[in-house]
């Protein structure tokens, strides 16, 4: 046997003696602290590499098997079944796990369309003259395509594949280099459609869509921070991320570009119009004049379609007030019929008493009749409204376009033809990716979807991108399917068996006994919320998020209501902890991506060492999001009030 197992085997018996000795004396051992033993061996097991899924289901039936014993040993076995049956059927009968295995083939989609190279390209070349220019473009790269996929070590991969080389022959640092890519992969944890914060939502029972609208500015705050860091310290340390050389930065423009420019115009606009009116310069076709000048003048149309939607939605008329009358609402009636009193008849002169008159059953005169009661104001409702006259904008829509007016301006004073190639890439690899993107989570967050719905779209999306790009072929979309799958049922496994784990620790009364310690602290909301954050982020040392949500967060999430903590934004808060599973070590799964795929003379350590920086801004980001709440909830409470 290797010298590896017995060390693992000595450690798991080390442990384990330390666990018996801390417990109590069995003479008084319950059978809560069983569970609390339970949930240490599940812990000390997955740290020595078990199965995590198969791990908590053997664990969960063993000690659910002693439970039901302790209780009533002739119907242990069968309720263990039955237990076990119960809690799978649960599992698959839960309709918000249908949307995972659809994003995640989604995400492998996209990664085998080599959207990526494009993006990353693109990027590099459009932000050429900004300080640390590459880490910036490989941590907004990250950010788009880890939102694409969601997948952590996939997006780490590639862009350690694309971006690293090019970093360290631009004499980039090595640790820089290596923190942007772990830390921009890792943003795919965070930022909607995030698989992580689907699990949390079936586990804690919080709606998905509002975890996306609230986890949508804490990740976008997250990568502004990333980048606000690479800015500062490109600024201060230009050793650190020099600057790209003139040829570095130089686009190669095509011919008819030239063409034109001979003609005495560097700036697009004006070119390509004086290239209509006059002459054309020989060899450029009319048709690449018109195709270059709409491409050209795309910012602006879709500046004038922004501006067109805003004027007609702030100057839409209001609404017409409603002819309804709210049941319950006082009327005032005429003084002739006005009368006080609950249910009682309006009061008549004379009580019960019919009206005198001159013989015998004749009915009163006409005359005689009371005036009738004026109309109320629901029958005047009732005509045909006037139709609403349209409002006039506010002064603050015009200040906004007087200065969406003059950046266009200035945008296309400086609009050169290599703007204008720049533009294009971007064109070709940015914005049918983000196009994508945003309609999938668009369509969520503004509740024309369920989350499987726009899974099941944005799945269709990558497979068009794919055929756009030339990349579509029944290989690839096999591999893609194969992938998703296997990852669907890693997913679908652990929730099997972290359901039976937490019957089985319900059963013993491990809950119980942890309640009980955490309400007998007296802690105040504020404390148990520092309390539990700094638990997870140690966990997120040896462990990965999947284990902490499926096996802790049942544990938490029954003492947030004594605590009067909202759910979703702790699910806010853990999601931007459990980015540390990925960057703190020593298990920091995404160093050991990179490692894979990086040059040999970039050792462990140097990539740890970069991680540091950017694992600091996270606790930044979630001291941010704690004191300022709205950062999460603002879109939630808005779109879901």
């Amino acid at each position: 046997m290797k010298k590896e197992i017995w060390f693992g085997l000595s450690i798991l018996v080390a442990l384990v003696i330390t666990l018996f000795a801390l417990m109590p004396a069995p003479a008084d051992m319950t059978n809560g602290h069983v569970g609390l033993l339970m949930l240490a061996l599940v812990v000390i097991a997955i740290m020595l590499g078990f199965p995590t899924a198969f791990t908590l289901m053997g664990m969960g039936v063993m000690f659910a098997f002693y439970a039901f014993y302790s209780r009533d040993p002739g119907q242990a076995w069968q309720q263990t079944l039955d237990l076990m049956v119960q809690r799978a059927y649960s599992v698959m009968a839960n309709d918000v796990l249908i949307s995972i295995p659809l994003f995640v083939f989604m995400g492998y989609l996209v990664e085998r369309a080599n959207l990526i190279e494009r993006l990353f390209k693109s990027l590099h070349i459009a932000m050429a003259r900004v300080p640390g220019s590459l880490a910036v473009a490989t941590i907004v790269t990250c950010a788009i395509f880890a939102t694409a996929t969601g997948i952590v070590g996939a997006v780490v991969t590639l862009m350690g594949l694309l971006a690293l080389p090019a970093m360290l022959k631009a004499g980039y640092s090595t640790q820089l280099s290596a923190g942007a890519i772990t830390a921009g992969g890792c943003l795919g944890i965070l930022i909607p459609p995030s698989v992580l914060l689907i699990v949390y939502g079936a586990t804690a029972g919080v709606s998905v869509v509002k975890l996306y609208a609230g986890a949508l500015f804490p990740g976008i705050m997250l990568a502004a921070l990333y980048v606000g860091y690479v800015l500062i310290l490109a600024k201060l340390k230009p050793s650190v991320a020099p600057p790209l050389s003139e040829e570095e930065r130089r686009v190669a423009l095509p011919a008819h570009a030239t063409a034109i420019m001979a003609g005495g115009s560097t700036r697009a606009l004006p070119g390509l119009m004086g290239a209509l009116k006059r002459s054309r310069p020989a060899g450029v076709a009319q048709r690449t004049v018109v195709t270059q000048l709409f491409v050209a003048l795309l910012p602006a149309l879709a500046l004038a379609l922004f501006l067109g939607l805003g004027y007609r939605a702030f100057t839409a008329p209001a609404d017409a007030p409603t002819a309804m009358v709210e049941m319950g609402a006082a009327q005032e009636l005429p003084p002739e019929t006005s009368y006080n009193g609950g249910l009682e008849e309006p009061p008549i002169e004379g009580g019960l008493e019919e009206p005198p008159v001159e013989g015998a059953l004749a009915e009163p005169p006409a005359a005689a009749a009371p005036p009738a009661a004026a109309p109320i104001p629901a029958t005047e409702a009732s005509s045909t409204p006037a139709q609403p006259e349209s409002q006039d904008a506010p002064r603050a829509y015009w200040i906004a376009m007087a200065i969406c007016i003059a950046l266009a301006a200035a945008f296309y004073a400086y609009f050169s033809f290599a703007r204008l190639e720049i533009f294009k890439m971007l064109l070709g690899s940015l914005f049918p990716l983000a196009f994508m993107i945003l309609a999938v989570l668009g369509s969520i967050v503004f509740g024309l979807a369920t989350p499987t719905e726009a899974a099941a779209m944005g799945a269709f999306g990558g497979i068009l991108l794919a055929v756009a790009y030339r990349r579509f072929n029944f290989g690839m979309l096999k591999e893609s399917a194969h992938l998703a799958t296997k990852t669907s049922a890693m997913v679908c496994w652990l929730f099997v068996g972290s359901s039976i784990f937490s019957a089985a620790f319900a059963l013993l009364g491990g809950q119980e006994i942890i309640n009980s310690w955490v309400l007998s602290m007296d802690l105040t909301p504020i404390q148990f919320m520092l309390l539990a954050q700094v638990i997870i982020f140690l966990l997120g040392w040896p462990l990965e998020w999947t284990e902490i949500i499926v096996i802790f967060m049942p544990i938490f999430v029954p003492l947030l209501a004594h605590f009067n903590i909202d759910p979703l934004f702790f699910g806010l808060l853990v999601a931007m902890n459990l980015q540390t599973a990925f960057l703190s070590p020593p298990v920091a799964m995404s160093a050991f991506y990179l490692k894979g795929v990086a040059p040999p003379h970039v050792t462990l350590n140097q990539i740890f060492l970069g991680m540091l920086p950017f694992m600091g801004i996270q606790v930044l980001g979630i001291i941010l999001l704690y004191t300022f709440p709205a950062i999460g909830l603002w879109l939630p409470e808005l779109l879901y009030k």
